[in-house]
């Protein structure tokens, strides 16, 4: 990136609306940024900043009229984009402007192939035969480093995992060569090898081709790896923005500082002596495999071997993580765990009772001794019930009388630090932070003994992901809880885990204490995996300064 060239985005001043009743007047108020060729912008700051918003706003995709834009300009390789009709929007959407979505489960059509939604891009801009095109899909796929593409191209989101529908968004949105990514959240999902490739692929991409990226994060891990220039926002406003290294290493606003302070450490504290505890979840011998599929139109997908001949033990009051790539395994080892899929074989023990050996109506009465926090709170609360509905339903079904559950509910609400008056509130009118502690509040309705929490805070900014990781912790050493906590984010697996175990295909290939495998991994996988965390060379400024 050379600090002359002309730059292919401009934004000036820029202001959006939102509705009347909102907590402020505007998403954003006076945004000013500029993207050159080679360049990547990072723009960060907590969930409600306005940073999808300003993307929303470049890409012409804002939901007007109730949030539109009311001031400001856009420039795009000298095109004003705000006064682009919507027909001519179209030729410069997924051509020359593209976008990674943050959601990849939402911006995909769940009924259709991954090969034909890529496929529907190319045919849009690309005037090639459909072989030609099948050709660059795969290329495309393969160079995301999904492991099968031909498989991939052929399954349906719901059949891939995570990071690897995510890889399919990049893929997607990198096909055409774009001039301009905005990437909105695109390595929140992601493993942090995966992580890596994309952010190497990114690179790769402006080096081939002069792209500049807008990238919207809330990881400093990530900032710290790729950003050129970092503009921060808080409620809309851009309270500081420089070089990267000014930003990250001598950040002025108090609000910067408390953002940078918030990530967490890469260096675990001492275990805990939890082996002469009482052991409350064991795991053993379990298997998975997911039988081959397909048809005559999507054509066969091979058989995958999830999970295999996986054991574990989890101790009172310890919290155990399972760590490994997009596609190790973890999410079937925390479904498998709590029975909501059934293993090929193996035990999963409850305090001596084999969860995989219990009827359906002895499955219900165990049920309240392991319960479990989900990746997306969204999808996991019922958008029709009432908070304290959700939370009292599961002692409800239990037999517990309905008035004393929802009174429960309510201070329930109070202990994972939300106001009781938030109780007859429906999830979508919370941020996304709220909505993950009222998944933990149902959790702990029925006072388990375990807690199963698949990537509990991956979608959130580091500072409600603080919060989050705080309560948890707090109320395992409170409740004496256990915790089985799946995870990609090796940051928070070193704050919050006292043993991890490391996957790979299915396999465990590393476990013990999560400082001693930190400090002297003696698997090549594990050594590669933290060699891979964004950011491992940055030591936030703050840190420098306690350790002086």
């Amino acid at each position: 990136m050379t600090a002359e060239a002309a730059p292919i985005l401009t934004v000036r001043d820029l202001r959006i609306a939102l509705p009347k009743g909102s907590d402020r007047p505007f998403a954003l108020h006076g945004l000013d940024l500029t993207v050159r060729p080679g360049e990547i912008v990072c723009m960060v700051g907590e969930s409600g900043s306005g940073k999808s918003l300003s993307a929303g706003a470049i890409m012409r995709l804002l939901p007007e009229p109730h949030v539109h834009v009311t001031g400001g300009e856009i420039t795009f390789e000298g095109e004003d984009l705000l006064a682009k009709s919507e027909a001519d929007m179209r030729k410069v959407r997924g051509n020359r402007i593209s976008m990674i979505f943050q959601e990849p489960m939402t911006a995909l059509n769940p009924q259709k192939t991954v090969g034909w939604q890529i496929d529907e891009v190319l045919k849009l801009h690309m005037g090639v035969t459909r072989k030609e095109r099948r050709a660059h899909a795969l290329e495309m796929l393969k160079r995301v480093h999904i492991p099968d593409p031909e498989s991939a191209y052929n399954a349906y989101p719901h059949q891939i995992s995570g990071g690897q529908r995510q890889r399919v968004m990049i893929a997607m949105a990198l096909s055409l060569s774009p001039k301009l990514v905005i990437a909105d959240e695109p390595t929140t999902a992601l493993d942090v090898t995966t992580q890596l490739q994309i952010l190497k692929l990114i690179r790769d991409l402006q080096r081939e081709d002069g792209a500049g990226v807008l990238f919207i994060t809330h990881d400093f891990g990530v900032v710290a790896e790729i950003a050129d220039h970092v503009i921060v926002l808080r409620q809309g406003e851009v309270v500081e923005q420089g070089p990267a290294d000014q930003v990250l290493n001598d950040p002025q606003h108090p609000y910067t500082q408390a953002l940078i302070a918030s990530v967490p450490d890469l260096l675990p504290p001492p275990p805990k002596l939890i082996t002469t505890l009482p052991l409350v979840l064991k795991g053993t011998g379990l298997r998975k495999t997911f039988a081959a599929r397909g048809g005559l139109l999507t054509g066969k997908r091979k058989a995958v071997v999830a999970v295999k001949d996986l054991s574990f033990e989890l101790h009172q009051g310890e919290t155990l993580g399972v760590v490994g790539e997009s596609g190790s395994g973890k999410t079937t080892v925390s479904r498998l765990v709590t029975r909501l899929l059934d293993a090929d074989a193996g035990a999963v023990e409850v305090d001596g009772t084999d969860l995989l050996a219990c009827s359906p109506r002895e499955l219900r009465g165990m049920r309240k001794h392991i319960q479990m926090v989900f990746q997306d709170p969204m999808a996991s609360l019922n958008p029709r019930k009432r908070v304290v509905d959700i939370i009292a339903q599961g002692p409800i079904v239990h037999g517990e009388d309905p008035e004393k559950a929802r009174a429960r509910a309510r201070d329930l609400l109070e202990m994972v630090e939300l106001s009781p008056a938030a109780a007859n509130r429906f999830p979508h009118e919370f941020s996304g932070g709220q909505r993950q502690r009222i998944g933990i509040a149902r959790a702990l309705a029925l006072e388990p003994k375990v807690i199963v929490a698949d990537e509990p805070v991956s979608a959130l900014d580091v500072s409600v992901q603080a919060q989050v990781l705080k309560l948890l912790a707090d109320l395992r050493d409170r409740m004496n809880l256990s915790l089985l906590f799946v995870t990609h984010d090796l940051r928070v697996a070193a704050q919050l885990c006292d043993r991890i175990i490391v996957m790979q295909k299915g396999e465990v290939v590393e476990a013990g204490f999560t400082a001693e495998v930190f400090a002297n991994p003696q698997h090549e996988y594990t050594r590669n995996l933290l060699a891979s965390i964004p950011g491992r060379t940055w030591t936030p400024p703050f840190r420098k300064t306690d350790a002086a």
